[in-house]
């Protein structure tokens, strides 16, 4: 079982991800895991702050000549803009010289207000904010280099943003990513960027914000991935509930989940076939997962992006201390995060899946994880 755990606030001295189960002798480079990160402040849309966030590495723990132990790997990303916020988010006693007191609409700001006692709504969105999954890609990264073990990849691409969809059409696969990384949008079909830009422009023009849907599809997981015993372990819900945990994402839908709703059963389900030793299906409506485990047809999975909540044009709200009538603060933000949130799910279906994957065969060490996972496919050939 791999577990994780971030610390950290967006303007803090740094972000912490500690990472805890994975098997000694993975493969790992400071390098590649900058350019991971460097993708999630990819995207067109994004606001001038990408261009101030740099992100500093520094392996504190579980990493040894390029391999990791076995025991907890940590990972600190230091904040290059510490120095202009020491004293707004210094630890030591003091008051806050600009309290934030009207809360946003659409984000954490009052519901945590209220649940912590809090009259500055700085000591919310700090840690509320999307800054968090940048801890996140250090998981995902490392938990990618496990599933690459064994053949198992994961790739993301956006299919909608505001009401610009891209047509229907093939899947992209694990050797299109790098096509995927240079659109500045993240698409797999070309034909819509333009207009997707101009959806953009416009929104940026009115001083509002856009949100999106994006598709993630792991290629590779082997049949019987997850559970339909025990309700936590079902693969679909394990992966809803972490995408679902990502900030601005307000819907999940696995395979063709909304649209099958609509069907009645006998066009809504994969039908099963068999032939010279191997078990096929004449479609891929349920995602790759049947009764809470993976088919072992690609797991696809889509999740939806509201628009940011951070407006040029602030919507109406209330101070909070003297419950005036007013209009939400302002912090620097994105026209479109869309494309970044596409590189996040990748991380969090990633986690999931090398989560199960190590809970399924186990190993304290890369070998013996590769070993069990080898046997368990030659058992399925012979099935």
């Amino acid at each position: 079982m791999i577990r994780f755990l971030t610390a950290g606030e967006s303007h803090g001295p740094g972000l912490v991800a500690i990472v805890e189960g994975l098997p000694a002798g993975l493969p790992f480079s400071t390098a590649e895991l900058a350019a991971e990160l460097g993708r999630r402040r990819m995207g067109y849309g994004r606001g001038n702050r990408m261009k101030l966030e740099k992100d500093e590495l520094e392996v504190l723990a579980g990493i040894r000549h390029g391999k990791t132990l076995g025991s907890p790997v940590s990972v600190l990303i230091r904040n290059t803009e510490w120095p202009r916020w020491a004293e707004e988010m210094s630890p030591e006693p003091g008051d806050a010289k600009r309290p934030m007191t009207t809360p946003r609409p659409g984000h954490a700001d009052l519901a945590g207000m209220l649940k912590y006692d809090t009259h500055d709504a700085r000591d919310i969105l700090e840690r509320s904010s999307a800054r968090e999954t940048a801890a996140r890609t250090i998981v995902g990264y490392l938990a990618k280099l496990l599933l690459s073990q064994v053949g198992v990849e994961i790739v993301s691409h956006v299919v909608a943003i505001g009401s610009v969809e891209v047509p229907s059409g093939p899947l992209p696969a694990p050797a299109d990513r790098a096509a995927i990384d240079e659109s500045p949008l993240r698409i797999f079909d070309p034909t819509v960027e333009q207009t997707m830009i101009a959806e953009i422009d416009a929104a940026k023009a009115d001083r509002d914000t856009l949100g999106g849907v994006v598709e993630t599809i792991a290629y590779g997981l082997p049949p019987g991935v997850g559970s339909h015993v025990h309700w936590d372990r079902r693969l679909d819900a394990r992966l809803a509930g972490a995408l679902m945990s990502i900030q601005a994402i307000k819907a999940v839908e696995v395979g063709d989940g909304f649209s099958t709703a609509r069907e009645r059963g006998s066009a809504a389900h994969d039908e099963i076939f068999y032939s010279s030793g191997e078990w096929s299906r004449n479609q891929d409506r349920a995602g790759g997962t049947e009764g809470g485990m993976s088919t072992g047809q690609p797991v696809r999975i889509r999740s939806s992006m509201k628009p940011i909540a951070t407006l040029m044009r602030p919507l109406a709200s209330v101070d909070v201390t003297t419950k005036e009538a007013d209009v939400a603060f302002r912090e620097r933000s994105d026209t479109c995060a869309v494309p970044a949130a596409a590189v996040v799910a990748e991380q969090m279906v990633a986690y999931v899946l090398a989560d199960e994957m190590q809970r399924s065969f186990g190993g304290d060490t890369v070998v013996d994880f590769v070993r069990s996972v080898d046997a368990y496919r030659a058992r399925l050939d012979s099935f």
